[in-house]
C-alpha cells in the first residue's frame, strides 16, 4: 500500500486548534446561556453573543481557507507558525471581551488565560509564545482598569470557579494530549519513513555493486592488458589505458563502500561489549593522528546487542574523517558514556572546523571537502544511515577553528526495538 503523505507538523497544529476552537465557541455558547439563567437575566447578551459570532465566523474563514471541501483531493494551502499565532492572540482578544461584558477579573473564568498560554507553548515557538504570554498579561491589566462590573453571589461565583477549573481542566487535558499526540504519530512516520528510504537505498547499493562488479572487472583486467600491449610503441596510449584502469578502481571502491553501508540489511544483531565493539572500530585506521581513548575502564565491560560490524564499521569511517581532518600531532579523541539505555560516543579532531554552509551539507552523499582522490563523500553519509538504521542519533557540532565533535547514540539492545531479530 502506498504511504499517504506525512502532513506538515503547523498542518497538524491548525487542523486540532480549528477543532479546539469549535469546542470553545460551543463552550463560550452554553456558559453565556446557562449564566444567563443563574443570573436571571443579568448577562448583556448581544454584546456577549456578539464576541462568540466573531469567533465562530473567523474559525468558519480557517476551515473554508485552509481545508477548503474536505471531499475534494485539492492541495491544501501551506500553514505558517505566524498564521497560528495570529488565530491564538484572536483568541485571547475575544476571551477579553467576553470577560470585559461579564465582570472583568472577577469573572471565574478569567484564569482561562491559562489555557491559551499552554496551547501557545504547545503550537508556536518560543518567541510567538512570550508575545501571547505578554498579550494575555496586557489583556487581564486592561480589565483591571475598565469592565462591566456584574454582581455575582459568592455562592454561585464558587460554583463558576468549580466549573472554570474543570473547563480548563478538560481543555488542556484532552487537547493538549491529543495535539502532543498527533505530533509524535507524524515524528514516528517521519522516523519510519527515513529508514525505509535508507534500507531502499542500501539494498540498491548492494545490488549495483554485485552487478556491476563483474563488468567493472572485465574493464580493468582489458585495460592492463591493453596498457601492457601499448606500453613500449605507444606511451601515449599506454598512459590513457593506465587511466582508464585507475578509474576502474576508483569506480569499484566506490560501489565497495555503498555496499558496506548496506551492512545492517539483514546483518543478525550479535552481542559485545563496549571495548570490543571500540577495537574492531579502530581495525585498520592510521597510526597519525594518534587514538586517544577517554572512557572510564568500568564501561569498557558494558554489553551491548547490535549489528556489529555495521556499526563499527560507521565508526571506524567517523574516526577516519576525525584523523583526516586533525593535525598530524593533534590526537583525535574518542569519548564514551551510557545514559538512558543508550552507549554515547563522542569522536573529537582538532582541526579547522567547518562553517555553517559546509556543515549544512556535510552527510549529503557525494559531498566532500576533502582533495580529489581522498575522499568519495559517502564516509559520512554511509554512517549516519547505519547510525539511524538501528535506531540511534548522530549529531555533528563543528566551528571554524575550534574543530568537530560528531556524537553518536546507540541503543544498548537493537533487538529490544519493534523488530528485534532483523534490522531493516
Amino acid at each position: 500500500m502506498a504511504r499517504t503523505a506525512i502532513p506538515e507538523r503547523n498542518w497538524v497544529n491548525i487542523q486540532w486548534l480549528a477543532r479546539l476552537r469549535w469546542a470553545e465557541i460551543a463552550g463560550q455558547a452554553g456558559t453565556v446561556l446557562i449564566g444567563q439563567f443563574a443570573l436571571d437575566g443579568a448577562l448583556p447578551m448581544a454584546e456577549l453573543l456578539a464576541v462568540i459570532a466573531v469567533g465562530l465566523v473567523s474559525n468558519l474563514v480557517i476551515e473554508l481557507y485552509f481545508f477548503g471541501d474536505r471531499r475534494s483531493r485539492v492541495e491544501v494551502r501551506p500553514v505558517h507558525e505566524r498564521q497560528i499565532a495570529l488565530v491564538l492572540m484572536l483568541d485571547i482578544v475575544l476571551l477579553t471581551g467576553l470577560l470585559y461584558f461579564s465582570g472583568g477579573p472577577h469573572n471565574p473564568f478569567a484564569f482561562l488565560y491559562l489555557v491559551q498560554i499552554a496551547l501557545a507553548t504547545v503550537l508556536v515557538q518560543a518567541l510567538w509564545s512570550w508575545m501571547l504570554v505578554g498579550l494575555s498579561f496586557v489583556g487581564f491589566g486592561i480589565l483591571l482598569l475598565a469592565h462591566r462590573p456584574l454582581a455575582i453571589p459568592d455562592d454561585r461565583r464558587m460554583i463558576g470557579t468549580w466549573v472554570a477549573l474543570g473547563v480548563a481542566s478538560a481543555f488542556v487535558g484532552h487537547f493538549l494530549r491529543r495535539i502532543t499526540g498527533a505530533l509524535a504519530e507524524r515524528d514516528a512516520e517521519l522516523t519510519e519513513a527515513r529508514q525505509e528510504r535508507l534500507a531502499a537505498l542500501a539494498t540498491m547499493a548492494a545490488g549495483a555493486a554485485h552487478e556491476l562488479s563483474t563488468p567493472l572487472g572485465t574493464v580493468a583486467l582489458a585495460a592492463k592488458e591493453l596498457e601492457h600491449a601499448l606500453s613500449k610503441a605507444e606511451p601515449e596510449l599506454a598512459a590513457d589505458a593506465r587511466l582508464i584502469r585507475e578509474q576502474v578502481g576508483r569506480c569499484r571502491s566506490i560501489l565497495e563502500q555503498m555496499a558496506q553501508g548496506a551492512g545492517t540489511v539483514g546483518e543478525s544483531v550479535a552481542a559485545c561489549t563496549v571495548g570490543e565493539l571500540l577495537d574492531e572500530s579502530l581495525v585498520g585506521v592510521r597510526d597519525s593522528p594518534e587514538i586517544e581513548r577517554d572512557i572510564p575502564d568500568e564501561l569498557l565491560a558494558t554489553r551491548l546487542r547490535l549489528p556489529r560490524r555495521a556499526v563499527s564499521q560507521a565508526l571506524r569511517s567517523l574516526i577516519t574523517n576525525a584523523q583526516d581532518a586533525s593535525p598530524p600531532d593533534a590526537a583525535v579523541v574518542v569519548g564514551a558514556r551510557c545514559e538512558h539505555a543508550k552507549l554515547e560516543l563522542a569522536i573529537r579532531d582538532r582541526g579547522a572546523g567547518m562553517p555553517a554552509e559546509i556543515l549544512e551539507r556535510i552527510g549529503e552523499p557525494f559531498f566532500t571537502t576533502k582533495a580529489p582522490g581522498r575522499g568519495m563523500g559517502l564516509g559520512m553519509f554511509l554512517a549516519r544511515a547505519v547510525v539511524e538504521a538501528v535506531g540511534g542519533t548522530l549529531q555533528i557540532d563543528s566551528k571554524a577553528g575550534t574543530g568537530t565533535e560528531v556524537r553518536v547514540a546507540l541503543p544498548m539492545d537493537v533487538s529490544a526495538r519493534a523488530r528485534p531479530d532483523r534490522i531493516s
